[in-house]
């Protein structure tokens, strides 16, 4: 079992910043990658960006490439979403996913666990 504990959520003007972060806890060893998706009002919830610990290889999806970066730190078990550059169609609730079978693609259904989420909201 793995619980997702996600904050660094808020309201921010369209051009800030804001640094999400997830911390893992239970069985984190059985961990091998993590991601952040996010689900707008009326929206599919998406994959934003992910990161695999064994190799470090992180992921985008084209929308925040270049705006988003993602990291972890494997010794606090916690995973970092830095949001640069922000835009108001950002705007959606930000989940931390992590991935237990170690899926070849990050899809919303091949992640095994769900944070609860925390709300990005940005003004225009």
């Amino acid at each position: 079992q793995v619980q997702l504990v996600e904050s660094g959520g808020g309201l921010v003007q369209a051009g800030g910043s804001l640094r999400l972060s997830c911390a893992a806890s239970g069985r984190t060893f059985s961990i091998y990658a993590m991601g952040w998706f996010r689900q707008a009002p009326g929206k599919e919830r998406e994959f934003v960006a992910g990161i695999r610990w064994s190799s470090g290889n992180t992921y985008y999806v084209d929308s925040v490439k270049g705006r988003f970066t993602i990291s972890g730190d494997n010794a606090k078990n916690t995973v970092y979403l830095q949001m640069n550059s922000l835009k108001p169609e950002d705007t959606a609730v930000y989940y931390c996913a992590a991935d237990t079978d170690y899926s070849s693609s990050m899809n919303t259904r091949n992640m095994n666990y769900w944070g609860k989420g925390t709300l990005v909201t940005v003004s225009s």
